[in-house]
């Protein structure tokens, strides 16, 4: 216990009269991790009971727990204050004030079996705290389930935290029916390289030959950059729909593609390289949601390309060396729907601030 829209907490017990939480921790945790010699037989927190209210045999909390454990829950009891008991999961709210009224009031808990006179305190409660006690999970160790979850929504597979906060460089995948576009950012958000294609017939008939997908993909792959991590668009099409059954094989032959042959370590050392971005949670981020759909990005990146120019700290900042190229290209695409180009380095700006940056 102890310790897819298309694009895209030994010792011997000693009483202190004002322990400080450290204090209260180190007890609990001399307790919990305890060899196995002395550790009585391990309590099953999932312990089905037919009624809370039953009557319980006499000193039965005494015969679950040994006494150095016994007096370990006892002195965090007896001593914690209200805003220390609630570090403990089932000791939040009203029940921890309780118990700090019973002690004032009646004095300090002489055993296991008198906590149960305090109000919201019955036999099943009363060893879900004593087992919370004696193996906390303080709220500061919970605090990272809402960050991993909050990644899982728009990134898989799951990353460790460590290799995303090393991250240097990005390539940043976005394709169509029609091309493909990258982007190539480093973590200060420097815009190392910006390209697309479109000089592809992938969607041409209906064949989705094999053979033809891997010429297209090896030939744009080899033009790209090394990088720690490559992510690629993932779009929110819905397979139910069947008008759009030849878009989303084409989707996902290029996604199975870009995994495979991006992916050139995996048989090795079984880290995943490539990655799954949800589009959505790109458009949420730049506020280019209306319901459920995206609308463009060229607005944006368009300020950022000249934000670059007349800003000191822009948010994003395109090599002077590079910004004519980059500004030529984007003009040239002005008349189109180039989504693929902008969403590109959108959502490589998302993947820092959101997975690397927080």
């Amino acid at each position: 216990m102890c310790g897819p829209t298309l694009f895209m907490a030994g010792e011997r017990w000693r009483c202190f009269l004002a322990p400080s939480r450290s204090s209260v921790f180190r007890v609990l945790h001399n307790s919990c991790c305890r060899k196995k010699s002395t550790t009585p037989k391990k309590i099953t927190p999932n312990v089905t009971f037919c009624d809370e209210n039953a009557e319980e045999p006499e000193n039965a909390l005494d015969k679950l727990f040994s006494s150095e454990q016994q007096a370990s829950i006892l002195h965090v009891l007896n001593t914690a204050s209200t805003k220390e008991l609630e570090a403990f999961r089932f000791l939040r709210g009203r029940r921890s004030i309780n118990i700090v009224k019973h002690r004032e009031n009646f004095g300090p808990f002489q055993n296991l079996e008198s906590l149960m006179n305090v109000h919201l305190f019955k036999y099943k409660s009363t060893v879900q705290v004593c087992n919370s006690i004696l193996c906390p999970k303080t709220r500061g160790e919970k605090r990272k389930l809402p960050e991993n979850r909050f990644l899982r929504k728009f990134l898989k597979p799951d990353i460790e935290r460590e290799r995303l906060k090393a991250v240097n460089s990005i390539i940043s995948i976005v394709f169509g029916t029609r091309r493909i576009a990258w982007a190539h950012l480093d973590r200060k958000l420097t815009v190392l390289d910006w390209q697309q294609s479109d000089r592809w017939s992938l969607m041409k008939g209906t064949s989705y030959s094999s053979s033809v997908y891997l010429e297209e993909i090896s030939s744009i792959i080899s033009k790209m950059p090394k990088a720690d991590f490559y992510v690629l668009e993932k779009t929110g099409l819905s397979i139910q729909n069947s008008s759009l059954f030849p878009i989303l094989l084409h989707f996902h032959i290029m996604e199975a593609m870009l995994y495979a042959l991006l992916n050139k370590t995996f048989a090795q050392d079984g880290q995943h390289q490539v990655l799954s971005m949800n589009r959505n949670a790109v458009g949420k981020h730049f506020e280019l949601m209306v319901g459920d759909s995206r609308t463009s990005g060229k607005e944006l990146v368009k300020q950022f390309l000249s934000d670059s120019v007349l800003k000191a700290d822009p948010r994003v900042f395109f090599p002077s060396d590079k910004i004519v190229r980059y500004r030529q290209m984007f003009l040239s695409t002005e008349l189109q729907r180039v989504e693929e180009l902008y969403d590109s380095l959108l959502q490589a700006i998302a993947f820092y601030e959101l997975a690397v940056f927080d």
